[in-house]
Parts: structure tokens; sequence; C-alpha cells
């Protein structure tokens, strides 16, 4: 897969986390790209750490499917770390 296919599908597999986990996540589409290509990157290779699979291309099933499962851990972990922050005033 190309460079730009790979941040392509980290863009989408970014946008369909966020629409996927419930609540209100911050960041705008800078976060949100980067959100889903870490979490492309992180289904990948969980992927092929347990199920023995990795990215077969950019219209596989499978690479989208990784890619989208890796994006919501990234984003649930992104939302316990940034979290509901109090801000006193």
């Amino acid at each position: 897969m190309s460079f730009l296919g790979f941040i392509l599908l980290g863009l989408i597999a970014g946008v369909i986390a966020r629409l996927i986990v419930p609540g209100r996540q911050g960041g705008g589409w800078l976060i949100t790209l980067v959100l889903g290509v870490v979490g492309a990157l992180l289904g990948g290779w969980l992927g092929g750490l347990i199920f023995h699979v990795g990215y077969d291309g950019f219209f596989s099933l499978t690479s989208w499917i990784l890619a989208i499962v890796g994006a919501i851990i990234v984003l649930l972990i992104y939302g316990a770390v940034t979290g509901r922050r109090s801000v006193r005033r």
C-alpha cells in the first residue's frame, strides 16, 4: 500500500471510529487523521500478532476492519487520557 493510500485509509478509519464510538470527542480533522493512522498501525500490528493477518491492500476488507478496530482502540485511549478535565475559574 502506498503512503498516500495508508494516510487515506487512516483518515477514513478515524472518521468511522468517531461515528462508532458514542459521546463527544474533542479534536478536529488533524486529530482524526493522526488517531486513524495510529489506529491503522495498531490494528495491523495486533492483527498480525493475534490473528496472523495483515494488510492485503487498500481495497481489502481485512485491512479496513483492522484499521477501524485499531482506530476505535486508539480513540478510546485518547478519550480516557484527555477525558473530562474540569477547569477551575
